[in-house]
């Protein structure tokens, strides 16, 4: 029978609804809502302990292991996921390999990570990184290879050349895959500096390494291992030249489009030979004020740029820190762009005692007669006269 309901609206008067049929039982809906509310629950508290047992291990480590023991034995998972092997080793120790796929930017980064803490927690013998800038081979390696023999615990080498040249070193030399990861370098322009601050930066990953000295191909030295390593981690200062040259050659390169930052007062020349220490390395190399200073208003032919950026920033910033001069000697004495080239005929025993003996300079705020420990320009040519004599004459 069909069920008919009408309204009062339609009809105009009360109604009555017919009865209900008989209709069949059906199951609540509200149980499998229930037990995914369960299932919420318990992931929920699963995931809560998890994560505490997991602060806990981390933080507190195996002295509440027994509190921790019922968490751990809930998952096999927590031993080998989190047991991890720290040791102040696995931080000091210096990189395996000189070559990296590191961008200047992600090196210069990497390198400037310093300790806030100066006591060192392990036996830390501090080194002398030797950083060769070369055009490519190192004719004079010979003599190196002597200064450098007996003395392993004492030194590092980084050589940055063209990227085109791969040196024939082998196994048993020092210099052997002392290569660093190198960009081309021009004589006089920015990427002289680059070039220098790369070096730098290579070997600040050692964190060995305490005083960095920056050399040449045609540098050699001209005292045994024991003095300069004394001499260099004795000082008080930093051997960066550093001067006021008021001639063209020096204030004449300023250009006024430094100001503020640096005014004609502040500008300095000096060699690029340098030693600095790792106080002063980690301001090179982090430095995002001078540089744009130096890239964009020191150009060649009116300013060369390795004679003056870090002695002026330097000078500006840490002035009691510098020696305000260099270990290298150079001889000027001829004139010209470039200092003189010594051949194998100027190679004797009275050429170096010059060099030793004739000059005066300060040396931690006492006067002293030894003021240079390398020096520079040796022809290929010299190699075996410095050899013959380097025993009697070097000390070497």
């Amino acid at each position: 029978m069909q069920r008919v309901v009408t309204t009062a609206l339609e009809e105009g008067k009360e109604t009555k609804e017919a009865p209900t049929p008989f209709r069949t039982a059906q199951p609540s809906r509200s149980f499998p809502l229930r037990l995914l509310q369960f299932f919420l629950v318990f992931l929920i508290f699963g995931l809560c302990a998890s994560m505490v047992s997991m602060y806990m291990i981390r933080h507190f480590g195996i002295h509440n292991k027994n509190l921790m023991m019922p968490l751990i034995q809930s998952s096999s998972c927590y031993k080998p996921c989190f047991k991890e092997k720290a040791s102040v080793e696995s931080w000091i120790r210096p990189p395996p390999s000189l070559l990296h796929s590191m961008n200047d930017t992600e090196l210069f980064w990497r390198a400037t990570f310093v300790p806030a803490i100066k006591d060192y927690p392990y036996h830390r013998v501090p080194r002398i990184a030797f950083m060769f800038l070369t055009k490519g081979p190192l004719p004079l390696a010979t003599i190196w290879e002597r200064f450098f023999k007996g003395h392993e615990d004492l030194y590092s080498i980084y050589v940055h050349s063209p990227p085109s040249y791969n040196d024939e070193f082998s196994p048993s030399s020092a210099f052997y895959r002392r290569q660093i990861p190198s960009q081309p370098t021009e004589w006089g322009t920015m990427s002289m500096c680059d070039s220098e601050r790369r070096l730098l930066a290579n070997a600040m990953l050692d964190l060995s390494n305490e005083y960095f000295i920056l050399l040449s191909e045609s540098c050699i030295p001209i005292q045994n291992f024991t003095t300069v390593y004394n001499y260099v981690s004795q000082s008080q200062h930093s051997f960066m030249g550093s001067f006021d040259e008021p001639g063209p050659y020096g204030r004449g390169r300023y250009n006024e489009h430094m100001a503020p930052l640096i005014n004609l007062e502040d500008w300095r020349k000096g060699p690029q030979w340098f030693e600095v220490n790792r106080e002063l390395a980690v301001r090179i190399v982090q430095d995002r004020d001078y540089y744009p200073k130096f890239r964009d208003f020191c150009k060649p032919h009116t300013c060369y740029v390795d004679e003056h950026y870090f002695q002026t920033m330097l000078t500006i910033n840490t002035p009691h820190l510098l020696a305000n001069r260099s270990l290298t000697y150079v001889d000027w004495s001829r004139g010209g762009a470039h200092p003189v080239t010594f051949v194998k005929q100027d190679i004797e025993e009275e050429f170096f005692r010059k060099i030793l003996q004739q000059h005066t300079c300060s040396y931690n705020g006492q006067p002293s007669s030894l003021c240079f420990l390398f020096a520079r320009k040796f022809a290929p040519d010299a190699i075996n006269a410095i050899l013959d004599i380097a025993s009697k004459a070097l000390g070497i």
